[in-house]
């Protein structure tokens, strides 16, 4: 075959990048394509932070490619008429991709399978190139079962798994002459008139690997024992470059299974959690947006607490830091993200979706699989074993910020409060409460707890 299609989705690398390498080792040329779906903005997920990381991403991609002697052809439209388009122009017999979860990807992978077979080329679509394990590739047993709904069998299996060796970056990626393309377009002009917020991650294969190796060296080993500190920002960060493909979860997992100890374990841990919910959203892809179990809610319009957890001004300063984070980073500490969906759906009792909703306005790392299923599994509608567990926020943060270390970083009004008292500021006196300008607490605890049993049926 003289021409091959690579059609770039959420895998924006070189390095361990299954698509490319089947593509270059099926013809003599190949066309690295990346189309910007309009199909994503007209469905409102084309939002500002995703934008500016996702321009990064293209420049770098675009970079890596030329450095090997090629170059990244883009077009803007629908993602099926325009890769049929570029096959049509370069005479391409194959168009390589890496199988997606959602609804959207399996709709948009259908379509594209039938419109190429009808003009006489064939999709190849690649596993193990946006999970470590692909979905469906572990089972539990019995007729019918399609997926793991609990996660610590589904990471006995997934541990058991044979994953596939790391590739290399291929040295050359040789493309067609004559294939028009459109230049690597800016954040700007992927989601006009979008401000995105302040402290965003640079976008970019090389940007997470140099992340990767940093923290891999000075965070790795330490991460079970540290990667709940809100304060110690302990995490790897890894996420926006896992979502944008930039990274290989799978050459992650093969790194850190080569080193001893509890802190690698658990960071392969949390990327098993990441194939889960993947696994869980292939298989049931209505769980994007429907209950995956229904707990029989009937949730709260709360208009003007919604409006105040958004803002971060709930009056429980863990919630406040977590939100106003969010906002000025595109990113969220993974303890912080739970107490939030907690505080949200069951200390408020406010539908899960308005929450999940807004974090895909807002996270740079904002994945329908994980995002969802996470915020289903903090309301107790999704795979959690302990539906109607409650979050105290002052429980959470007494153990994850102790000394209110997080809590003054992202809440100002709160920085010359000393210690754990920042985390109850109604204590203070008549004047010093006075002198605060920040807000009486939206809800008493108690209360809401009582209201959440009821609602499910609980006394």
């Amino acid at each position: 075959m003289d021409v091959a299609i690579c059609l770039f989705s959420s895998d924006l690398r070189v390095h361990d990048q299954p698509v490319l390498r089947a593509a270059l080792r099926a013809a003599a040329r190949v066309v690295p394509l990346f189309v910007v779906d309009t199909g994503i903005a007209r469905a409102g997920f084309a939002v500002p932070n995703r934008a500016a990381f996702l321009a990064g991403a293209l420049a770098d991609l675009d970079a890596q490619l030329r450095e090997r002697g090629g170059r990244l052809v883009l077009r803007t439209g629908d993602v099926v008429a325009e890769t049929c388009r570029v096959a049509a122009e370069a005479g391409a017999g194959e168009v390589h991709l890496a199988a997606g979860v959602s609804g959207y990807a399996q709709r948009r992978e259908r379509r594209l399978a039938e419109a190429l077979a009808g003009a006489g080329r064939a999709l190849v679509v690649h596993d193990a190139v946006i999970t470590a394990v692909p979905p469906g590739a572990v089972l539990p047993a019995g007729p019918g079962r399609d997926h793991f709904a609990v996660f610590t069998p589904y990471f006995r299996r997934w541990r058991a798994e044979q994953l596939r060796a790391v590739l290399p970056a291929p040295r050359a990626v040789p493309v067609p002459e004559g294939v028009r393309s459109g230049a690597v377009p800016s954040a700007a002009e992927l989601c006009p008139g979008g401000r995105p917020s302040p402290a965003l991650p640079e976008g970019g294969e090389r940007a997470g690997r140099r992340r990767f190796a940093s923290w891999q060296r000075s965070g790795l080993a330490a991460y079970e024992e540290r990667h709940d500190d809100l304060a110690g920002d302990a995490t790897s960060r890894l996420s926006p470059y896992l979502h944008f493909g930039c990274l290989s979860p799978v050459e992650l997992v093969h790194k850190a299974s080569g080193r001893a100890g509890a802190g690698p374990e658990s960071f392969v841990r949390q990327l098993a959690w990441r194939d889960f919910h993947h696994q869980v959203l292939a298989a049931r892809p209505d769980a994007a947006a429907a209950d995956y179990r229904s707990r029989g809610d009937r949730w709260r319009r709360a208009d003007a607490e919604v409006a105040a957890w958004k803002a971060g001004r709930t009056g429980f300063p863990v919630v406040d830091a977590a939100m106003r984070q969010l906002r000025h980073e595109g990113w969220m500490h993974n303890r912080a993200r739970m107490v939030v969906a907690g505080f949200l759906t069951k200390t408020l009792y406010v539908d899960w979706r308005v929450g999940a909703r807004h974090f895909l306005d807002l996270l740079v790392d904002g994945d329908v699989a994980n995002n969802q299923l996470n915020w289903q599994w903090m309301a107790g509608t999704g795979t959690d074993t302990r539906p109607n567990r409650v979050l105290n926020p002052l429980v959470q943060a007494a153990r994850f910020d102790p000394e209110g270390e997080y809590v003054r970083r992202w809440v100002p009004e709160l920085a010359g409060l000393d210690g754990p008292s920042v985390h109850r500021p109604w204590r203070l006196s008549g004047p010093e409460r006075a002198a605060l300008d920040y807000p009486e607490p939206l809800v008493d605890l108690a209360d809401a707890a009582l209201r959440f049993r009821r609602a499910r049926g609980q006394e």
